[in-house]
């Protein structure tokens, strides 16, 4: 289905069905059938929905309107479209930057926050180089392969997979691929974490290349000091089609869960 944000129709998909939701937010170059091998495991038990970022998957991609504030602002008018009264913000990388962003504001029926190979509210640390280079990241077939297997994955994904996330890639938007690059990436929305009134959700690969533990130890973990940590061994940063299982089940263990006290799982318990 369409829902129009701030003039933009936005691509979303909805399993109706639920007493809460989950709404997944995707990473940069990535849609919403990233999360479509954890939807299948949870679809069940949870209302969900995913959906594509301005300028990615199926969205439209307007010319300006890259800032995390505006992709909150896209999840915020989705929600209230769909009249949610009880749901979860489920967000991976950048989407998990926007998510973060989205529940400092509290606002009605959110419930929970789990952020997954989360990028930080702080800026992320790479040059000028290495963000121009990162422009070219998904510039053919040849470059988003070589992408996956030497920086975004630790593990091994399906074929349907591996395709949907060439694809997914290739048809992403100029103005999302700079938009990220030249500003959501590098703005600094530290102070917003202290907001955050829900139980958060913290699950990591140990062996991301792009948010790396120690990147997750300083700028995420420390951030929320009753968040619930998992570190998944043997996996990368797209932990949607890495893990989704292990996901699956953090998420359903964690459905009436009150979050009272720190706890880490593996990497030396944080």
């Amino acid at each position: 289905m369409k829902i129009l944000s701030n003039g933009n129709n936005l691509n979303v998909t909805d399993t109706q069905k639920g007493e809460t939701a989950l709404v997944f937010l995707h990473f940069w170059g990535g849609s919403s059938q990233t999360w479509d091998p954890v939807v299948a495991l949870l679809r069940d038990t949870f209302r969900c929905i995913a959906i594509d970022a301005r300028g990615a998957g199926e969205s439209e991609a307007p010319d300006e309107g890259y800032r995390t504030q505006d992709h909150a602002d896209d999840v915020l008018n989705v929600i209230t479209a769909l009249g949610l009264t009880r749901y979860i913000l489920v967000g991976h990388s950048m989407g998990g930057k926007a998510a973060q962003l989205l529940a400092s504001r509290q606002p009605e029926g959110l419930a929970g926050l789990v952020l997954v190979a989360s990028s930080p509210l702080s800026p992320m640390n790479f040059t000028a180089t290495q963000r121009g280079q990162m422009k070219s990241t998904y510039a053919s077939r040849e470059a988003v392969i070589w992408t996956l297997e030497n920086v975004l994955t630790g593990s091994a994904v399906s074929e349907h997979n591996r395709e949907q996330l060439i694809t997914d890639a290739l048809r992403l938007s100029p103005q999302a691929t700079a938009g990220w690059i030249d500003t959501g990436m590098q703005e600094d929305l530290r102070d917003k974490a202290a907001q955050i009134n829900v139980p958060v959700v913290i699950i990591a690969g140990e062996l991301d290349r792009v948010d790396p533990v120690a990147v997750v130890k300083a700028h995420i973990i420390a951030s929320y000091p009753l968040a619930d940590v998992y570190f998944l061994e043997n996996k990368g940063h797209l932990l949607p089609v890495e893990a989704p299982q292990q996901i699956a089940d953090i998420i359903t263990t964690h459905k009436t869960r009150k979050t009272t006290a720190k706890s880490c799982v593996t990497v030396n318990d944080c």
